[in-house]
Formats: C-alpha cells, structure tokens, sequence
C-alpha cells in the first residue's frame, strides 16, 4: 500500500489525504448526531412536573444541563412560556434552525470531496499517461518495462480518486439521513412543547 502511494506521487497522496479528512468529519459529526438522540417523553415528562410545581428555573436549568437539540429548543421555549404563543414558537423555531445549522456544519465538505476526487484521479490518470508518452517518445523501441511502473501509478490514482468518491457519497448520505431525522424530531417538539405549554393558542 505504502509503495503504491510512493509511485503514485503528489496526486495519489493528496486524494488519501481528502479521503482521511473527509472520513474523520464523518465520524465526528455521526457520533455528535447519535449524542443528540435523547427519549423525548421521558424528557417531557420530568420538565412537565417542574413547570406544573411551578419550578420553570429548574426546568430551563435542566435543559441547559441536557446536551441535547431537543432540550434547547424546549428550554427556549420555557423561557418564552409567559409571553404570547407567536412569541414563544419564534423562539423554539429559531433554537431548532441553529441546532440544525450546527449539526450541518462542514457536510459541505464531505459533498466537495466526494465531488473534487475523481477530477483528481484523473488529473493523476493524465499525468501518468503524459510521463509515458514522453517516455515513449525519447525512446522509440520503448519495453514494457519502461511504460508499466508509469502507467501503474496512473490507474491507481483513477481508482482511489473513484472509491474515495463512492465512500463518501455514502458518508454524505447515511449524514444526511440522520440529519432529516432530527430535523423532523426538532420540528415535532416544537409544535408539542407549544401544545403542552399553551394549550389551545398553540394553533
């Protein structure tokens, strides 16, 4: 493996070096969308209790010490429980939106990269085809042996710039999933909190 990346120069490295980027953002932002999930009714159900006794400061304190999407948008909702409905699904809406923001963060990069390596392969390609070529023609009875230690490198920078590309297309895509799943999450919350909180002028 090590003596492929050798042969296959700047090109080859840089395509591995995107790829292990890109993997390392998946595994970042997989893990903090898994962190995120969090038994919603059992949640609701403790914040429930506290804002029935009256403890709405110990409800918010709960869900600022929840480190999860779900209890920040019903924390900012609580915040806004005395003010008008309107007033209190702006709030929630706009907590949703930045939770989401936060967990879209650098999935553009994953997208670019999946896009951006196969151009690199066959830049590579071309590269190795052109060193070939100038093999070739300095040496008109060329071997083989001349042209295979060439052409080599360049199939594989066109392969690795290929699966660098599948892999992370499925990254972006399991990511995007979750990320849908929790937006749909955030969105049901709000209008929840909002029935739980304000009854009929929820709607």
């Amino acid at each position: 493996m090590i003596s492929v990346l050798i042969s296959g120069g700047a090109v080859l490295w840089t395509i591995a070096a995107v790829g292990l980027a890109a993997t390392a953002i998946f595994f970042v932002r997989f893990f903090d969308l898994r962190r995120a999930h969090v038994t919603y009714e059992d949640f609701m159900s403790g914040v429930e209790n506290l804002i029935g006794r009256g403890n709405d400061r110990e409800a918010i304190a709960i869900c600022d010490d929840t480190p999860v999407p779900v209890a920040r948008v019903v924390g900012a909702a609580i915040r806004r429980r005395n003010e008008p409905a309107a007033s209190m699904r702006e709030a929630a809406e706009i907590a949703a939106r930045m939770e989401i923001r936060r967990f879209s963060r650098r999935l553009s990069v994953l997208q670019t990269v999946a896009q951006v390596s196969p151009l690199l392969g066959l830049f590579g390609t071309i590269v190795g085809f052109a060193k070939a070529l100038v093999v070739i023609g300095g040496k008109p009875l060329a071997t083989r042996a001349d042209l295979v230690p060439l052409m080599g490198p360049a199939l594989a920078c066109a392969a690795a710039g290929l699966l660098v590309a599948v892999l992370v297309h499925v990254m972006h895509a399991l990511l995007r999933a979750r990320l849908e799943h929790l937006t749909a999450d955030l969105d049901a919350a709000v209008s929840d909190i909002l029935v739980r909180l304000k009854g009929g002028e929820a709607s």
